[in-house]
């Protein structure tokens, strides 16, 4: 009896250190998980950055919609209009 649970023992802590071997020395053991834990560090926080970009436009567009002065802003700089009376300084293109 003694002698079958000392085998069993054995068996048990030989399986054990078979697994824990595969464990850190196959491709998708220990150094495969904690690379994909960096990846999902990674991408959490480029969904965050994200989401605040996304936030900032919502934002944005919440003001072009709602503000008549925000809206003669955005057309005037992108039409490069100015009211009469206005000055203007321009960068010199030669120069960077």
């Amino acid at each position: 009896m003694k002698q079958a649970v000392l085998r069993w023992a054995g068996t048990l802590a030989l399986a054990a250190c078979v697994a824990l071997f595969f464990a850190l020395r196959v491709p998708h053991g220990v150094s495969a998980l904690k690379d994909k834990h960096r990846q999902i560090l990674h991408l959490e926080q480029e969904n965050a950055d994200l989401a605040k970009d996304n936030a900032a436009k919502r934002d944005r567009i919440r003001k072009l919609r709602d503000s008549r002065s925000e809206q003669e802003l955005e057309v005037r700089k992108r039409l490069k209009l100015q009211r009469e009376g206005e000055t203007s300084i321009l960068p010199d293109p030669g120069k960077k």
